[in-house]
């Protein structure tokens, strides 16, 4: 029987293909006490388990050296080192010791006790991608319960050729050859995903996750179509079972009849063709049919990304989140020359192009090192965060600072700050910044000049922009933030996200009013959110007057074939109908 599963698009494609389960990544766990000399025996029990965990990691590690892009993205590289240092995690490690010394708990019980506790943390975190940082740890905790027990990886073996099931889809493609395979799973760590090769899987479904969830990295940067979230799929879903991923829709169709799966057929031909389109606007300039010159930069998380960004046809990247540098650390921060070298190597990578480097931007939700944790905070997202948290610790914005102005001596960089409103923040970011260069020119150190720019992601923030303009070179919409705060919706939070609406009156009349009032000032402006990205809100976006769009290097190609068949002359007015409307989504259908 044919039904559709819905959940999250986070890559874009079609995938048609049989089903292969990934056995839940839950273990059974047993609940018992030790005796009080055997303590130490069960400690050690959960460190050797720990250790073959670690060692399978830096075996999988090893295996990337001779591995392609496409198999192992660079962004596997740092997702295991995440899982590596969540290992070395001190409050698991000595929470562990604690339910076996003080509770006599078995390893197994006291691991999953002090998961919990962990997971807690993560859970109290706004920001969506650190908080979906806790299936790390909980993948990282399952691995070694399985280690304990002796048990093989979670990875069901694929479904056998021999066996196969006669259905009427086989009618529609011939057995004879290899037929796709559609990766299914609760979840997925970065280990896991390692083991699938691009020529074995042609898509992903989880049932958890969110836009960010390192499954979703993984597939765009792979650009293979996946849907997370998808809620009960795992257990809905049989082995072997027809399955097709429309990563445009974010839906799941199971045992899809002939004329479906041969409508979804001619979908992915299409997109096939499509994608081969695209790869030929590679080197065409991103300019209207008027001659309006678009700038389309990328978002990146590490500076391994840089080169990709380069060879998707970035133009310079628009954002560096730096706070990716600080994860994990348990309050071991990366030092200054760290921090620099870092940098460098993004810079470097882009030849010449310029790169944004936003300051770093965690706080209060999310803090560095649980052992100073604040659980006083109830509602972390308007607390202690981004430029607040800097502030209110200069001794590491300073470091920050100077390693940034010291990567600007080896190409153009752009410096930006998150979350200001206020008058006096941006005074003391300023004289923060002018501190860090006097303190660079009194040890003699060679750096860079920089452009300062400011992030819009705050409704004060875009109703207060004659200051900002005062101040700052350029600003960037941080669209995410601003729709999140705009609208008081948790885009994180599954119960509300229908309420997430780029398209809301007053969400559009702030960034319509923010590019307006730069462009008037001849101050540059770009959108770096999710929205610079979509492809449906592009002409839209030329509407408005935006030329500068800043996205994930997967999209950048899909956008530049909308600027090249938009005429913003046109677009212009049908833009400020669609701002003034009522309901802008319906008023987007007239052009």
């Amino acid at each position: 029987m044919t039904f559709a599963i819905h959940g999250l698009a986070v890559s874009r494609g079609v995938a048609i293909g049989r089903a292969v389960l990934v056995a839940s990544s839950r273990v059974d766990v047993a609940h018992y006490f030790v005796e009080a000399d055997q303590v130490d025996a069960e400690i050690a029990r959960v460190r050797v388990a720990r250790d073959a965990v670690v060692d399978e990691i830096h075996r999988l590690q090893h295996t990337i050296v001779n591995m392609g892009p496409k198999e192992a993205p660079q962004e596997l590289t740092a997702l295991l080192d995440v899982h590596l240092m969540l290992l070395q995690d001190e409050e698991l490690i000595g929470g562990v010791k604690h339910w076996i010394t003080d509770r006599l708990y078995n390893g197994e019980w006291a691991l999953t006790t002090q998961l919990e506790i962990i997971v807690r943390h993560f859970d109290e975190m706004e920001d969506a991608y650190l908080r979906e940082r806790k299936a790390d740890m909980e993948q990282i905790c399952e691995r070694i319960l399985r280690a304990m027990k002796g048990a093989a990886s979670p990875m069901v073996a694929h479904a056998s050729r021999a066996v196969r099931k006669t259905s009427q889809q086989d009618l529609l493609l011939d057995d004879t050859v290899d037929v796709p395979l559609v990766l299914i799973a609760h979840d997925l760590s970065p280990a896991d995903m390692l083991q699938f090769k691009q020529s074995v899987f042609a898509g992903f479904i989880t049932d958890v996750g969110g836009k960010t969830s390192h499954t979703a990295i993984v597939a765009r940067s792979m650009d293979i179509p996946a849907v997370v979230g998808a809620r009960t799929c795992s257990h809905l879903v049989r082995q072997d079972d027809w399955v097709i991923i429309d990563g445009d829709a974010g839906v799941v169709i199971v045992d899809p009849s002939p004329i479906i799966l041969a409508e979804y057929g001619f979908k992915q031909r299409q997109g096939e063709l499509e994608r081969g389109r695209l790869q030929r606007l590679l080197h065409t300039p991103a300019v209207t049919m008027d001659g309006e010159k678009v700038q389309l930069l990328a978002n990146i998380e590490l500076p391994e990304d840089a080169s990709a960004a380069l060879k998707a046809g970035a133009l310079g990247v628009g954002l560096f989140r730096s706070e990716f540098l600080f994860m994990g650390r348990q309050g071991q921060l990366p030092d200054e020359e760290e921090q620099y070298q870092a940098y460098k190597r993004a810079v470097e990578s882009m030849k010449g192009l310029p790169v944004t480097i936003r300051t770093v931007d965690v706080g209060a939700d999310k803090p560095l090192d649980d052992s100073v944790r604040d659980d006083a905070h109830l509602n972390p997202a308007l607390g202690l965060r981004a430029i607040r948290w800097s502030l209110a610790d200069p001794a590491m914005f300073l470091t920050q600072l100077r390693a940034i102005l010291r990567a600007a001596a080896h190409g153009q960089v752009h410096l930006l700050v998150p979350m200001l409103a206020h008058a006096r923040e941006i005074r003391q970011t300023l004289a923060h910044i002018d501190h860090a260069r006097a303190m660079l020119d009194n040890k003699g150190v060679v750096y860079g000049p920089v452009k300062i720019g400011a992030m819009i992601e705050i409704p004060a923030a875009a109703l207060s922009l004659p200051m900002f303009l005062k101040h700052f070179d350029f600003l960037s919409i941080g669209t995410n933030d601003l729709i999140q705060y705009t609208l008081a919706i948790d885009r994180a939070d599954e119960s509300v996200a229908d309420l997430y609406d780029p398209l809301h009156p007053a969400v559009l009349r702030l960034v319509a009013e923010t590019i307006a009032e730069c462009r008037a000032q001849g101050k540059p402006v770009s959108v770096c959110g999710e929205m610079a990205g979509d492809v449906s809100l592009t002409r839209l976006l030329l509407g408005l007057g935006l030329r500068s769009f800043s996205m994930h290097p997967a999209q950048i190609l899909a956008v530049k074939q909308e600027i090249l068949r938009a005429d913003t002359h046109k677009l212009a007015a049908w833009a400020q109908r669609v701002r003034t409307a009522e309901d802008p989504s319906l008023a987007m259908t007239v052009a």
